[in-house]
């Protein structure tokens, strides 16, 4: 008996920042621009697309993590890595 395979929400692979617009679009049907658009829209007004960003950054799985129970520590990392590398680019800037 073959059952359909629950649909999950996991980051895609094919990423601006995390992800977590694509895995938003994936799993609601949706283009990823409109998700992207939103969550500048949100960050605009309030505030509150900046903040819910971050959390789903940390909350939602890569499509690609072998366990579920590590997600924390990938998104920690994957911040560390985006944080380096925008600090490595106005370090340069300034150098000039």
């Amino acid at each position: 008996m073959n059952t359909p395979q629950a649909q999950r929400l996991l980051r895609s692979r094919e990423r601006l920042v995390a992800g977590v617009a694509g895995g938003l679009a994936r799993y609601f049907n949706v283009d990823p621009v409109i998700v992207r658009l939103i969550f500048v829209l949100l960050g605009l007004m309030n505030g509150m697309g900046v903040v819910l960003y971050l959390v789903l950054w940390l909350l939602m799985p890569n499509e690609d993590a072998g366990e579920p129970g590590n997600n924390l520590e990938v998104a920690f990392a994957e911040m560390r890595a985006l944080v380096e590398r925008l600090v490595d680019e106005v370090r340069a800037l300034f150098r000039r």
